[in-house]
Formats: structure tokens, C-alpha cells, sequence
């Protein structure tokens, strides 16, 4: 993936928790065109990366001199969010060129539902729609207002369109009337932590709506839960076993062994890291699998996902 040198040129306080940066190539140019849903990778001095979505209020121009990101710390994850608000006026960042996975699917009507940090991507999602005539529903869910980025700029920008949902007002976020609202041939689009994604899977599968219309974003990085245990995972090529500590996922252990293995997002929403499960029981962690997919042990997200029996001999 194509890299280049960036720097912060803007650093502005959102809430308490969010900050927005404003990024722009070290040596001055026009940096790369995007669409929007894009997102971008920032490598952080530990060797990983981190991803997040450009955000446009202005219908996206072909050649930009800047990139809009919010940043949402997180002091219990892994360190990223905690180093991009480290980042000041000035502050030299490496970073990949513009990749979308998120991308709004043309002439359909759409419905946007962002929670929380969620809310970056669907913004130049929003604003696209509203500059090309497609019909469209905007819903904005968080715990307070105070504490979500932006409100007064998206009631400004796209009026009776959003719908702010507040969990301590009475416009909390009623699930079930935005799935009933959608039309026939609407694509709901969902951006936000693992528990919204799983929640709308589940009620979405239940009211009948194709899988070919839910399109989701993952915000949460995966994080080690209490009780993960060490497991070996056996490879069917070649009988060579690994152990998966915990804190790892099979595809940093496998990398570090020297198997290269194809993956994106690592946080179990893009699916391009499925592989086969020939024995073992997998412990599904992403929200790409279906409730049967997950039943029948047939596959599974090596970036995310773990296992509950000793060994997984899987098909790599």
C-alpha cells in the first residue's frame, strides 16, 4: 500500500474525549482523491497502524490540500488513540493513501446509522447523498450530547434529515422503528461498536432484509477478554503448530512464524481473513458471520477470533 509523509497542520477540541486533525502532505502537494466511507492508515512509532475515516462536509473536491479525521481516546485500548492525541501543530505522521470499504451504493436510498466515534465515515457518506439528490435517513445515537462529536454542524448541514438519538433523552435510539422504516430497496449502512453491528444483524435478519443491503463499519478495536487462554493452531499444509497467547491473534503469531497470511481491517468486519476450519471450535469474535456461519464451525476471522477447544487445525 503506497505511503507518504503528512503533518498535522490543525488540532481542534471536539469533547472531551474526541479531538479532529486536520493532515497535510509534508512537502505541501495536493494529497491522493478519495470517495466517501474512505479511511486512512496511520502508523504509530510501535510498528502498527491505525485507521480512521475521512470526514467531509463540503462535497469532497478531486484534489485537496488536506484530510478531516476525528480521533476518540481510548485509555483502556492499545495505545493508538492515546499517541494521535499526543500529536500537535507541526507533528510529522506517516500514512497510507485513502482505501474504502465502505462505500455507498449508487442510486439505492440509504439509511445512515452512526454510534458514537462511529459518526466520522457517515458524515462524507451524508454529505454525498445530499449533493448527488439520493434519498436519504441520517441516525445519530450516543450515550449524551455533550459527549458526541458535532452535533450542531450536522443539525446545521442536514436538517430534518438527522436524527440525534441521546440514551439519557427521550430520542433514544429505537432499533426497531429504524429497520421497520426502511424501504424496499434501502441499504442500511451501520458504523459504530461491536454491540450496535451485532444488534442490527440480528433484528435486520429477523424483519427479512438481505445481507446485501446491511453494510457495517467496525470502530472497536479487538481487545483480550478475561479468561483467554493459550491455543494452538495447527496448519493443514504444512503440520506446523503455533501457540496463541493471549494479547495475540493467530494472524500476528502466524506473520511472526513467517506464514503470510492475507487480512485488512483486524478488527473483524471486512471478512477478507475467513479461512476454512478443518477441526477445533472456533470462539467467533467478529461481525461478519452469520448466527449459522457461527453454529457450524465451518469457518472463521483469524484477526479477531479465537478458539475453545485445545487446538484448531485450520486451511492455510
Amino acid at each position: 500500500m503506497s505511503k507518504f509523509n503528512a503533518i498535522v497542520r490543525e488540532v481542534t477540541v471536539l469533547t472531551d474525549r474526541i479531538s479532529e486533525f486536520q493532515i497535510g502532505a509534508a512537502d505541501g502537494s495536493a494529497l491522493p482523491t478519495w470517495e466517501a466511507g474512505a479511511h486512512v492508515l496511520f502508523d504509530l512509532p510501535d510498528g502498527d497502524t491505525r485507521a480512521y475515516s475521512l470526514i467531509a462536509f463540503d462535497p469532497i473536491p478531486e484534489a485537496t490540500e488536506s484530510y478531516r479525521i476525528a480521533v476518540q481516546r481510548e485509555p483502556e485500548g492499545k495505545g493508538g488513540s492515546t499517541h494521535m492525541h499526543g500529536l500537535k501543530p507541526g507533528a510529522e505522521i506517516s500514512c497510507a493513501v485513502p482505501k474504502n470499504d465502505f462505500a455507498v451504493t449508487p442510486g439505492a436510498p440509504a439509511v445512515l446509522l452512526a454510534g458514537g466515534i462511529g459518526i466520522t465515515p457517515m458524515i462524507s457518506m451524508a454529505t454525498t447523498l445530499k449533493a448527488t439528490g439520493q434519498a436519504f435517513a441520517f441516525h445519530y445515537t450516543g450515550r449524551s450530547a455533550p459527549l458526541m462529536a458535532y452535533c450542531n454542524t450536522l443539525r446545521e448541514t442536514f436538517g430534518d434529515a438527522l436524527k440525534l438519538h441521546c440514551d439519557d433523552e427521550e430520542t433514544a435510539l429505537d432499533l426497531d422503528a429504524v429497520i421497520s422504516s426502511m424501504g424496499a430497496d434501502a441499504h442500511l449502512y451501520v458504523c459504530g461498536p461491536k454491540g450496535l453491528i451485532e444488534a442490527v444483524k440480528t433484528k435486520a435478519d429477523a424483519a427479512g432484509i438481505a445481507t446485501d443491503r446491511i453494510h457495517f463499519e467496525l470502530f472497536d478495536a479487538p481487545q483480550e477478554q478475561a479468561g483467554d487462554s493459550p491455543f494452538e493452531v495447527e496448519l493443514a499444509s504444512s503440520g506446523e503448530v503455533f501457540t496463541i497467547p493471549p494479547g495475540q491473534s493467530i494472524i500476528d503469531v502466524l506473520e511472526a512464524g513467517g506464514v503470510d497470511v492475507m487480512y485488512d481491517c483486524q478488527r473483524g468486519d471486512c471478512g477478507i481473513c475467513q479461512c476454512d476450519v478443518i477441526s477445533g471450535t472456533p470462539d467467533h469474535r467478529d461481525v461478519v458471520l452469520s448466527e449459522a456461519e457461527r453454529a457450524a464451525g465451518n469457518v472463521m476471522q483469524i484477526c479477531v477470533s479465537r478458539a475453545k477447544s485445545p487446538r484448531l487445525v485450520l486451511d492455510i
